[in-house]
């Protein structure tokens, strides 16, 4: 009985000490015994067990345009239990290349057990499908594809409101899916691939759907022309320049010449190298060009070939031409001026030593840059230097300005390789020498021997210092 009235007496002190109602006594085995039995009562409606993980395969899925094999990403966040492949190396389409060990939800099995990837009610958001997208390499050779979250296009141009005919179909489930042709179309032409309305299955846009749209925008674009483009196709007319007055009566007379076209490519490589020596202890206002070396040479060329300085007279005695040989080498240079085309003439330029040439080649040119040549100053040439070159070109058909007989066109000079004494390889600043002679007086051969004189005091340059006077 005292044994009884013991234990009962404890289970009276833990209860109270339990609800605050005493001090806590000191614990007895019978107390601890009734706290653990009663710990174990509350817990026994809370039953835990472990999450469900099971090993899935993820396999590629076929993305069409004949492509077997690209680079993915996963669908599934868990473990990777195992690899298929090494890193970089390429998967076949059907084939399983990683193991993942996740939480399986209700779409996942349904993607497992190869049924369509939709949402449920149930579904938990975490875990719903996101849209499947395929991005195309630069050479669209590679693709990546796999289900990462839908992200806003840049923003394009807003194109202007067109009234519709017709009310426009609404999108399908895939308007905005393509295959990777489709979609380097969509981007090469800066298009959106949701303003394309498709024709495929569920909405996908198709190849002929970007080919209409794109022809659509260009028939709305260039349907009505701006008051701007259809004020610059108007005519206007515009009379004649007194300089171009004169050019056209002068190369009217010149076309009923036949001409003889002779073309030669002179090397400038040992003449640059003197230039660019003398040209180093001068002033940039004094330094030389390759043009007064190549005034000079041809009044040296045409000491040798008189009948290229030489004029044919037609006017005097129609019935008997003749050739009025020019003692004077007035040598004119063909001048690009604001204006228009002229051609100021250099004089006695047998008489004159290089420098003295660069000089007045200067002289005259700044004179037809400001307009203030002089009559006197473009008349009584004797042959002519087309200097084309300083502008672009390379072989030219220079037109004879009569009573001359012929004229010489410089092209731009530029470095070409070559071969050099011994065949090893060098490098050559060549520039092509262009000759239009009057073939009713100078034939072929002659015209050939005049330039082929005049290179050769430009490729050897000492040739032509001794033959200076």
């Amino acid at each position: 009985m005292k044994a009884a009235m013991s234990r009962e007496a404890a289970r009276f002190l833990c209860r109270s000490a339990l609800v605050g109602r005493t001090p806590i006594a000191p614990r007895t085995e019978a107390c601890t015994l009734n706290v653990q039995r009663r710990r174990w009562d509350q817990r026994r409606g809370f039953v835990a067990t472990n999450r469900l993980k099971v090993v899935k395969p993820y396999i590629l899925a076929d993305i069409g345009e004949g492509i077997t094999e690209c680079q993915i990403t996963s669908r599934f966040d868990g473990v990777i239990k195992k690899l298929y492949y090494e890193p970089d190396d390429m998967a076949k389409v059907g084939k399983a290349h990683i193991d993942i060990q996740s939480e399986i939800s209700e779409a996942d099995a349904a993607v497992l057990d190869g049924a369509a990837d939709k949402p449920t009610e149930d579904t938990p958001k975490k875990s719903e499908p996101r849209q499947q997208e395929i991005e195309v390499d630069r050479n669209d050779t590679a693709a990546a594809t796999g289900d990462v979250p839908v992200q806003s296009a840049p923003p394009l141009p807003a194109e202007p409101a067109q009234e519709e005919s017709e009310p426009r179909k609404p999108p399908g489930k895939h308007a905005s899916l393509a295959t990777p042709a489709v979609r380097h179309m969509v981007k090469a032409a800066n298009l959106n691939i949701e303003d394309i309305e498709g024709t495929g299955k569920d909405g996908r846009v198709l190849k002929e759907d970007v080919q209409r749209h794109t022809q659509s925008a260009k028939a709305r674009t260039t349907s009505v022309p701006s008051a701007a483009a259809a004020q610059q196709l108007e005519d206007r007319t515009q009379p004649l320049t007194p300089i171009q007055t004169a050019m056209f009566k002068k190369m009217a007379q010149s076309l009923s010449v036949p001409h003889f076209l002779y073309t030669d490519g002179v090397d400038f490589t040992a003449l640059n190298a003197i230039r660019k020596k003398y040209n180093a202890s001068r002033e940039k206002s004094q330094r030389l060009t390759t043009f007064p070396f190549i005034v000079k040479a041809l009044s040296l060329a045409l000491q040798q070939y008189p009948l290229l300085n030489a004029h044919l007279d037609t006017q005097t005695n129609p019935d008997k031409p003749q050739l009025i040989y020019k003692g004077a080498h007035n040598i004119g240079i063909a001048v690009d001026s604001p204006t228009g085309l002229l051609v100021p003439v250099i004089r006695n330029v047998q008489s004159l030593s290089i420098e003295e040439i660069a000089a007045e080649i200067a002289r005259l040119s700044v004179l037809a840059r400001d307009g203030k040549l002089s009559t006197n100053d473009m008349k009584n040439a004797t042959i002519t230097i087309s200097n084309i070159g300083s502008i672009g070109g390379g072989v030219v058909a220079p037109v004879i300005s009569t009573p001359q007989v012929a004229i010489v066109g410089i092209g731009r000079a530029k470095t070409v390789p070559a071969f050099g004494k011994d065949g090893e390889l060098i490098k050559k600043e060549e520039c092509t020498f262009s000759w239009s002679a009057d073939h009713r007086v100078i034939d072929g051969a002659t015209a050939a021997r005049c330039a082929e004189v005049m290179r050769g005091y430009l490729e050897d340059v000492e040739s032509m210092l001794v033959s200076l006077r």
